[in-house]
């Protein structure tokens, strides 16, 4: 049986075409390209809706966690005001998936966090972020042109799970604006951009927690996925004889 990977998502307008008209409704969306990786890796995509409620519940359901990437943190989560670049804060999200990654955290169960999500991961550790790296780093290039993707080459941190997986050094697509500034508690850097910037965090003391401020669902490697899917299904494995004597008390 294929680990379930759950997927978050975030709730916008979206346009549909069906029964002859067009509509714009309130939607939990998140791009295709995660859905598509997760089941390239060989896990079973299971969309999660940003919810503060039933926690628990959402993780019985799961064997591993993909934060997605999406809108900028409210910077009132890690204890800053509003930087004029900060743009489409969406405090709802912001407090399920803090309430999500702390519970996942506990239970150790296997995280990917992209981009956003790896920004949500730092600040869930107690971490901060730099809420517009263009004025750190006096350039754009990590977000050069909205809505498309730069490119641009990592230096991974040797000794770390991220250079195990990737090599000495790996091509990556981004698109942030802001980027780790104080590291969260257990979080150690992993990778560098060009810049200097730190580009990726990991908690070795964890069975799988990796956050990435790159895209890696737009490119063509899934080698993170496939170690979130592999590290899912041990995690689901590890748990099957509770799960049993649950199902067939003595």
């Amino acid at each position: 049986m294929r680990p379930v990977i759950g997927i978050t998502t975030y709730i916008t307008t979206a346009r549909f075409g069906f029964t002859g008209g067009e509509w714009e409704l309130e939607s939990a969306l998140v791009p295709a390209a995660y859905v598509r990786a997760v089941q390239g890796a060989g896990g079973r995509p299971f969309l999660i809706p940003p919810a503060e409620e039933a926690v628990d519940e959402t993780l019985d359901a799961l064997d591993g966690l993909l934060f997605s990437g999406g809108s900028d943190l409210d910077p009132e989560t890690y204890g800053q005001d509003p930087h004029p670049e900060t743009k489409g804060v969406v405090p709802e999200r912001d407090r399920a998936e803090l309430a999500l990654l702390e519970a996942a955290l506990e239970r150790d169960l296997p995280v990917l966090a992209v981009c956003r999500g790896s920004q949500v991961l730092n600040v869930a550790r107690g971490g901060d972020l730099h809420q517009h790296l263009p004025e750190l780093v006096g350039h754009d290039d990590h977000k050069h042109t909205p809505g498309e993707f730069s490119d641009h080459d990592v230096e991974l941190v040797a000794e770390t799970r991220l250079q195990r997986l990737l090599g000495e050094r790996a091509p990556v697509k981004s698109h942030h604006h802001q980027g780790f500034n104080r590291l969260g508690e257990g979080l150690v850097e992993a990778a560098y951009a060009e810049d200097g910037t730190i580009e990726a965090v990991e908690d070795p003391s964890r069975r799988f927690a990796l956050g990435v401020l790159w895209h890696p669902e737009a490119g063509e490697d899934l080698k993170l996925f496939e170690e979130l899917v592999r590290e899912a299904r041990d995690y689901r494995a590890s748990r099957l004889p509770l799960d049993s004597a649950a199902a067939h008390p003595a």
